[in-house]
């Protein structure tokens, strides 16, 4: 298992889960709407524990979390830009397509993780990569959930 490998992985993961703390954060102090406010809150707070047990294992590895970084040149950066964008118009729909893109692409960067990079993590690693891409698709969930009953609406 190389220990440099699997902190540059786990660093991608930090990397994804600063962009959604940052992306949600952003959108909780532009929405009026309470349960959108109290949703992005919860996904901010979820991204922040995930976070916290990533730095944990980077550190256990020897190695240097990026903790603040974002992909600011990546796609999460240009879907972070549509929420603030979809926030001008304060259309509830177009908030919710923007946050349900950037969770598929959180969702992607974890797929990609487990699938393609297992050879340079430990069995806790992997379960723990696991536990946090299902709370991530629990958000995701949530949020296509409730656009989707605009659409029905």
């Amino acid at each position: 298992m190389s220990q440099d490998k699997a902190i540059a992985v786990l660093n991608t993961l930090v990397e994804i889960n600063n962009d959604r703390i940052e992306g949600y954060e952003t959108a909780s102090k532009e929405t009026e709407e309470a349960d959108l406010k109290a949703l992005f809150f919860h996904l901010s707070q979820t991204s922040l524990k995930c976070k916290r047990e990533l730095v944990y294992e980077i550190r256990k590895l020897g190695g240097t979390p990026i903790e603040e970084t974002t992909t600011t040149t990546g796609k999460l950066y240009r879907v972070w830009m549509d929420i603030k964008a979809a926030f001008t118009g304060n259309d509830r729909k177009a908030i919710l397509n923007s946050c349900e893109y950037g969770e598929e692409v959180a969702l992607d960067t974890y797929h990609d993780a487990l699938n393609n990079n297992l050879e340079y993590l430990s069995s806790d690693q992997q379960a723990l990569l696991t536990k946090q891409h299902l709370l991530i698709k629990e958000g995701h969930d949530k949020i296509k959930a409730l656009r989707d009953a605009l659409v029905e609406a």
